[in-house]
């Protein structure tokens, strides 16, 4: 039986006064990031050692106060001791969409400290709940080579299938799905911008099928706005995909004061005290 609570991400249910109130809900894929995404991922990555630097651009007037300084786009960046992998919190920085959602946080990963790009990166929107993402990133950090493919891309769905998922009956080696249809893990065509060392990303025609990669994505009814999305680029090694799709297909509730509108209805919950 699944433990209660996520041991990487440690709620603290109690109510502070005005706080609202607390609830173990699920299906997980549709309980939403409580509006603290930033928080729970820079938590976790400082538990770990990793190094956070902001990167702020603005511009300032001659002689003008440094509180008057107009910061035009801000963001985060963390970075693992061996500089091997890091994180970024791009949400204030202008990024692009996945399902009609800006990306939050970029992933990336490279296996020698002197080359100046990645190898590979995994995009996630808001609205990704924080225990999958940071359940991503404990299994990112364990590794000690996170740029080698060590499985085939099957550990990927076994890890959901285990927990109730189905196979799509059309293309059951490389979709699946949650039983009420809301949530999708698919390989595919990775989207446009998707940065990857696979030299086909850059060299894909427009009339061509570019690389496959991990898409994900939550959608409370066909046709609906997606809750959230993520993309991992063609080279993301299938166990760290395991390890996110493990996570978002996992039976145990999660703890939530802000509910989605989006799927609040579809929520199962209990109160938290």
């Amino acid at each position: 039986m699944e433990a209660l609570l996520n041991s990487h991400f440690p709620f603290d249910p109690s109510l502070p006064i005005g706080a609202p109130p607390a609830y173990w809900v699920g299906p997980r894929h549709l309980a939403g990031d409580d509006a603290c995404l930033y928080d729970a991922v820079a938590d976790t990555l400082a538990g770990l050692g990793w190094m956070s630097l902001t990167i702020a651009r603005g511009r300032r007037e001659l002689d003008e106060p440094l509180e008057d300084r107009q910061v035009l786009r801000s963001t985060v960046l963390h970075i693992s001791p061996d500089t091997l992998r890091w994180a970024q919190w791009v949400l204030p920085d202008e990024p692009f969409h996945l399902g009609a959602l800006p990306v939050a946080w970029q992933v990336s990963a490279r296996s020698d400290a002197t080359s100046p790009v990645a190898e590979w990166s995994a995009y996630f929107t808001p609205g990704v709940p924080g225990e999958v993402l940071t359940d991503f990133l404990f299994a990112l950090d364990r590794c000690d080579r996170p740029t080698a493919a060590s499985t085939g891309p099957e550990v990927v769905l076994d890890a959901v299938t285990a927990h109730g998922w189905l196979p799509d009956a059309d293309e059951p080696h490389t979709t699946a799905m949650h039983p009420t249809f809301t949530a999708r893990l698919s390989l595919s065509e990775v989207p446009p911008l998707i940065q990857d060392a696979n030299p086909r990303a850059l060299t894909t025609e427009p009339d061509e099928t570019g690389p496959f990669g991990w898409q994900a994505w939550a959608e409370p009814a066909m046709g609906a706005p997606y809750v959230w999305a993520a993309s991992f680029a063609a080279s993301v090694p299938h166990d760290l995909v395991a390890a996110f799709a493990s996570s978002l297909s996992s039976t145990a509730p999660v703890l939530r004061r802000v509910l989605p509108e989006s799927t609040r209805d579809r929520l199962m919950r209990a109160p938290a005290s």
